[in-house]
């Protein structure tokens, strides 16, 4: 903790590891929230022909006789037109939460519905499937875990011929895997990481893109650290995504944004983010973001943001790992296009989305706490600035602002020659005056570093009124020991 009698006679090098010990467990509690903010959904797969050519039709509301009737027929019709029809008419029906419910009740049905998607007739299997697919997107964890029984065929047409079939398996599975863990206890003996290894080398995009969808429910699972990621990181998924998320004329962008999302609950999961650094992790995120850049400079495109998310947050959690050090990562880095490329994304977010912009400041923050290069490049570039026009957005962005100016101020004098003068105190004193504690407490960490290694700033400082900003702040607990500490460093030099 820090000390207010202590702090004028302190050696500078105490002060700023303090200051970066704080900052580190700071972080280290928002690296877990972040984690822990998962994307869980479900989608629908319907085709936009059927829905067309069935826009007439009301879908009803099937009690157990008519369910019962249209099994029957569509098991035992006389024509498969007219067993094609009645599943068309069942699928319909299991729209409805109520039809569901009676559907997965009523005895015999489900294994009715799975001997017909076994069939060796291509329009009745489909149409099983789809049915499947209607029961897979409910909300009731019960309808989920009714459909076990189908689930290895599921996976088992993943090697099939026809893309369509293959995709409406592939979102059917992602959404019975979100929904129950013991869909996910049963797929795994069954193979899903290998099938979906398997798939991966798909040529056909709609495949690519379902594929990422299932295995991003897959990777999200409570679970997924131990008993699914080692067996992913064990397969050829992780070379693959890499080589989904290559920028180039063959970048597709629906595919790229469910692999970067499945790349980035990898990470999260932190059981061996040093094999993603080995196959090019980084590089390959750093080439990308340069490519999400150049891309918004020339369109308008509001895609962009969906895939620009992820690749944030994987190249910023990938730069918290150990293994970056040991393995030279921040050099494979260190590329002033890739600060050029984050404030390029930072004011698009800033006109378009305001939302991501901690995204883009917590990369910015990670470059820059150890390497004076990245902080070079914010200072050579004249890059202070329009980052301090960014602090009144929000207080998350504010304390994210001056944290990156912490990392640049704690390089030592001649990076706090640079930041001062200018208008970082008009903005400090700003800051200062907030309500937020977390925003006053980095601001006074700031101060401190300048105090420190920049004497003059003391002099503006008081000029200021600072004395006077402080003492609104000396009764906080949480502010109360940096308070009096800069206090005295004031009243002493």
């Amino acid at each position: 903790m820090w000390s207010g009698r202590q702090s004028r006679l302190r050696p500078v090098g105490c002060v700023v590891e303090e200051l970066r010990c704080r900052r580190r467990e700071r972080e280290a509690a928002l690296r877990k929230a972040r984690r822990e903010q998962q994307l869980i959904s479900k989608r629908l797969l319907r085709d936009d022909v059927l829905v067309e050519a069935e826009g007439g039709c009301v879908a009803m509301i099937l009690g157990e006789a008519e369910i019962q009737q249209f099994l029957q027929l569509a098991q035992r019709g006389t024509e498969e037109k007219e067993r094609e029809r009645a599943l068309v008419s069942l699928r319909r029906g299991l729209q409805h939460p109520e039809t569901q419910r009676t559907f997965i009740w009523l005895e015999g049905s489900m294994r009715t519905l799975v001997g017909l998607l076994t069939s060796n007739q291509a329009l009745l299997q489909l149409e099983a499937a789809r049915c499947l697919h209607e029961l897979s997107h409910s909300e009731q964890s019960a309808v989920a875990e009714a459909c076990l029984p189908a689930t290895s065929y599921l996976l088992t047409y993943l090697s099939g011929h026809s893309s369509d079939f293959i995709e409406l398996c592939l979102y059917t599975l992602g959404n019975l895997i979100v929904e129950s863990e013991a869909v996910r206890r049963q797929l795994l003996p069954q193979g899903i990481v290998p099938a979906l290894a398997a798939c991966i080398q798909s040529p056909h995009l709609t495949v690519l893109e379902a594929l990422g969808y299932a295995l991003s429910q897959l990777l999200q699972a409570k679970e997924a650290p131990e008993m699914i990621v080692p067996s992913v990181l064990g397969s050829t998924l992780p070379q693959n995504i890499l080589r989904l998320l290559q920028p180039g004329p063959k970048l597709n962008l629906g595919v790229a944004v469910e692999f970067a999302w499945c790349l980035h609950y990898i990470i999260c999961s932190q059981v061996n983010n040093a094999l993603l650094i080995s196959h090019g992790g980084l590089s390959t995120l750093a080439m990308l973001l340069l490519d999400v850049a150049g891309a918004v400079q020339r369109t308008e495109d509001a895609g962009l943001e969906l895939l620009a998310c992820p690749v944030l947050r994987c190249l910023s959690n990938l730069l918290t790992e150990a293994a970056v050090e040991v393995m030279g990562g921040p050099n494979q880095l260190e590329d002033e296009r890739v600060v050029v490329a984050l404030f390029i994304l930072l004011q698009f977010f800033l006109q378009k989305q305001p939302s991501l912009l901690p995204e883009g400041l917590w990369l910015l923050n990670n470059l820059t706490a150890n390497s004076p290069c990245f902080c070079t490049s914010l200072l050579s570039m004249d890059l202070i600035e329009p980052l301090l026009q960014l602090l009144p957005v929000s207080n998350v962005v504010s304390v994210l602002v001056l944290t990156v100016l912490c990392n640049v101020a704690e390089k030592g004098p001649a990076y706090c020659q640079r930041l001062w003068p200018g208008p970082l105190l008009p903005c400090l004193m700003g800051t200062l005056a907030s309500s937020e504690t977390e925003v006053v407490g980095q601001s006074l960490e700031l101060l401190q570093l300048l105090f420190l290694y920049r004497p003059e700033a003391v002099e503006a400082f008081l000029q200021q009124s600072g004395l006077q900003v402080l003492e609104k702040h000396q009764e906080e607990a949480q502010l109360q020991e940096r308070v009096h500490a800069l206090q005295q460093t004031a009243l002493h030099r």
